[in-house]
């Protein structure tokens, strides 16, 4: 019996553990990637994006993992600030995760400064043993309390 117990809390502290570690790797991927956009360097950006990125914006522009770096490392648009409001990661299938939430924005964009506050859905896949960045899809959160239209 006392063994079987043991078995038993070693499963429970396994399985715990399985599901903390890829959590943290892709916290700590994600964290990264905005440092990476907030201070771009285009080898750093290229092992972070998986090569079939696909980063929608809340604009509605769609870019590539080339087409993004090439945004970002210009400066065509500047990420000075992202911060989190909420960011919830979920894994549905083995080497998948997904990160939902929200988040304010500082952005400079040719058009002047922008402080949008984001919803979005992003995903990342496990590429070779490395938690890479596959896709973004984002839309604009109105004011709090503001009536839909």
């Amino acid at each position: 019996m006392k063994t079987l117990i043991t078995s038993l809390l070693c499963l429970v502290a396994f399985v715990s553990f399985a599901e903390e570690a890829p959590l943290a790797a892709v916290q700590a991927a994600d964290d990264a990637r905005v440092a990476a956009m907030k201070s771009p360097d285009r080898d750093k950006l290229g092992a972070i994006f998986s090569d079939e990125l696909r980063y929608a914006h809340s604009s509605g522009v769609v870019d590539t993992k080339s087409s993004f770096i090439e945004v970002l490392v210009k400066g065509t648009t500047k990420y000075q600030e992202i911060d989190y409001v909420e960011r919830k990661f979920t894994f549905p299938a083995p080497g998948i995760a997904l990160m939902t939430g929200s988040a304010n924005f500082k952005i400079g964009t040719q058009a002047g400064m922008i402080e949008p506050t984001l919803a979005f859905l992003a995903v990342w896949r496990l590429e070779g043993g490395t938690w890479k960045f596959l896709a973004w899809q984002s839309c604009k959160l109105g004011a709090p309390g503001a009536a839909a239209k």
